[in-house]
């Protein structure tokens, strides 16, 4: 999610439907063109399906073997294989593919992008508020997902070591635990160069798959009449206790369909649909109902489904090729940690980090933090849970409940966006509402049984996200509450400080007021320097700002002046850059040599009527120590920073 596409028009698309337009109003292009469509939808495949793609590794058996296990029957597998099909084509084939992702933000999608893009048009709203936290909580959401999908993906794949060697099941904690540390140990170095052959690998994946399910359809061709959706049905009907709660392992079938939407700023709506609905649907399909025709005609195949469907001689080349699957779905799912925690520091929702490119490419990032926190915390699912039927107990409840925030997110687009008529709006969500708070009640079941550790994650996450973004609110409003208007400030100060060469550029959270560090030179140094620049760095709520954009300046007179620096939530704040280009400050052109730059550093001190709860007010001030230099996250050159303390009230 880490690219931009077509600038999505608001209005009505074809037909009148009230769906933007596929290929936009203007132009944002930034790299979809350049390759063929076959070869795009081949990057989706390596990049966007993997977490759904590794699904049959586990759902059919944790469905019938799991906590709440289905009798292994016809009645039961016809219809959970009818349940798994309509979820996919209700929820991931129209919900998202044809709906949600045509709710994009400038080409890019993901519930931060969507919220940005809801932003523009909510402020000041009754309703904007409540929004807004539903969307953090999402993204806190995903972090909590972002926990267990390597854990699950990688075990469920090394399991089939015992499948086939059951002696050897004692090494399978040990070795997904060694695979996943090698993972987290590579990602500073980047994966550019090995990101190439995740498209193949994914593609021979999901071949292998299909060719095995059409196999074993064959030993049973009746099995493809579980399609239909009576079956569903008639399991609900005859047995609604048990169906019920199979839906908390049937959800297993759709988990990573939000992934469609957050990564389709990096290849594009049109891609992402062939390679679904060519490659991945159709062989996802092939391989439940070949497991399904599997159990039918072998109870015993029930220890592992996936893995008993491939022939004797073909058991071991099937392990290597669905570990593979599943280090690059964590790979994807790990990758976009770190790009979702990038737009939420550019949003304001967490303090700053360090942030390292990897490569020349535009979004190839590593985040130290979130890479070790991640490390951790998955490693110790892996020995907590030991097995990927207890892990699947934790899984499908961060899911369902992101997908449950999108259909509000969704709501909010398709009234206030896209101006649709009611009725056809309503009909919609209702349907979506239905199936994904039938997921979510069933998931609720598995919360006794580690569904309770996403959650507790979610909340803690949704925790540090709204009080760092409430702390930041208010640090700004006390702020400016105590400053003076730059104009008169310019005044005074020319006749009132000695001017020394060079140029002083003092970082400014806002646009109004004078910045405490310029308040605390004049007083402590009595000096300015000829050109004094107030620059503020503002994220707008769009993916990327176009150059010509980039810098609004303001002369002030008196060699003072106001810059004021905007970018995009998935742009890199590269400061001086951006300087380089800027020719309206003065007669000369900014010389890194011959600039210092002044930063505030603030300590937080108790107040008599603190604007939050005293407890959450020593969190953000926890979190505002152990945030990153303005230094480093805006690239300044280390040589030419100074920093100026200063104390304030929250």
């Amino acid at each position: 999610m880490n690219q931009s596409m077509a600038e999505a028009s608001a209005g009505n698309g074809p037909l009148d439907t009230g769906l933007p337009d596929e290929h936009g109003a203007g132009g944002h292009g930034h790299g979809h063109a350049q390759g063929g469509l076959l070869k795009m939808a081949v990057g989706a495949i390596g990049v966007v399906f993997g977490d759904i793609g590794t699904s049959p590794l586990y759902a059919m058996r944790d469905t019938f073997a799991g906590h709440h296990p289905l009798p292994l029957d016809q009645l039961h597998v016809y219809g959970i294989i009818s349940l798994m099909f309509w979820s996919m084509m209700i929820i991931v084939t129209f919900k998202y593919v044809s709906v949600i992702m045509r709710a994009d933000n400038k080409g890019e999608g993901g519930s931060l992008a969507l919220l940005a893009l809801i932003n523009q048009s909510a402020t000041g709203k009754r309703w904007g508020k409540g929004v807004i936290l539903l969307g953090v909580f999402a993204t806190a959401l995903f972090y909590g997902d972002s926990m267990i999908t390597p854990a699950v993906s990688v075990m469920g794949a090394i399991e089939g070591v015992a499948v086939y060697q059951p002696e050897m099941h004692r090494l399978i904690v040990p070795l997904v635990a060694v695979i996943l540390i090698g993972l987290f140990m590579i990602q500073s170095r980047g994966t550019a160069r090995v990101a190439a052959y995740f498209g193949p690998v994914m593609l021979t994946y999901f071949a292998t798959i299909a060719a095995l399910g059409l196999v074993s359809i064959a030993a049973m061709p009746q099995v493809v009449f579980a399609l239909s959706p009576h079956h569903a049905v008639v399991m609900f009907a005859d047995d609604p206790l048990h169906g019920f709660l199979a839906m908390g392992s049937a959800v297993l079938a759709v988990t990573g369909a939000e992934a469609l939407y957050a990564d389709m700023g990096h290849f594009g709506r049109p891609p992402i649909r062939v390679s679904w609905l060519v490659f991945v649907l159709p062989a996802l399909v092939l391989n439940y109902l070949g497991q399904a025709s599997l159990l039918m005609r072998d109870a015993s195949a029930l220890e592992s489904p996936f893995y008993f469907l491939a022939p004797d001689w073909f058991q071991w080349p099937l392990l290597i090729i669905a570990s593979l699957a599943a280090i690059i779905a964590s790979q994807a799912v790990i990758s976009g940690a770190f790009s979702v925690t990038q737009q939420a520091i550019q949003l304001g929702f967490v303090p700053r980090m360090t942030i390292k490119h990897t490569s020349l490419a535009s979004g190839q990032i590593y985040i130290p933090v979130v890479n070790w926190a991640l490390m951790v915390a998955v490693i110790l699912l892996v020995f907590v849970f030991q097995r990927s039927s207890n892990l699947t107990a934790a899984y499908g409840i961060a899911v369902t409940g992101a997908m449950m925030i999108d259909n509000f997110l969704l709501g909010v687009v398709l009234f206030k966006l896209w101006k649709w008529k009611p009725p056809f709006a309503l009909a919609m969500l209702a349907l979506f509402f239905v199936i994904d708070l039938g997921y979510l009640s069933a998931n609720m079941t598995k919360i006794p049984n580690g569904g309770w550790v996403p959650l507790t994650m979610g909340l803690f996450i949704f925790t540090l996200l709204t009080t760092w973004s409430r702390g930041r609110a208010l640090m700004k409003k006390n702020m400016a509450e105590g400053s003076i208007p730059l104009e008169v400030f310019t005044k005074s100060a020319h006749n009132s400080a000695a001017r020394v060469p060079g140029t002083a550029i003092f970082m400014a959270s806002s646009n109004s007021g004078v910045p405490s560090a310029l308040l605390h030179n004049i007083k402590h140094n009595k000096v300015l320097h000829e050109r004094v620049v107030i620059l503020t760095v503002s994220i707008d709520d769009v993916p990327y700002v176009r150059s010509k954009e980039r810098a609004e300046v303001k002369g002030l007179g008196q060699g003072f002046y106001r810059v004021t620096l905007h970018y995009g939530f998935l742009e890199e704040t590269d400061v001086p850059a951006a300087l380089a280009q800027v020719n309206a400050c003065g007669d000369e052109p900014f010389d890194m040599m011959k600039t210092s730059f002044f930063l505030s550093r603030q300590t937080l001190l108790p107040s008599e009527k603190p604007g939050m709860a005293i407890w959450r007010e020593k969190l953000f001030a926890w979190m505002l120590r152990n945030a990153a230099s303005a230094m480093e996250f805006f690239r300044l050159p280390t040589n030419r920073v100074v920093e100026l303390g200063s104390q304030l009230e929250i």
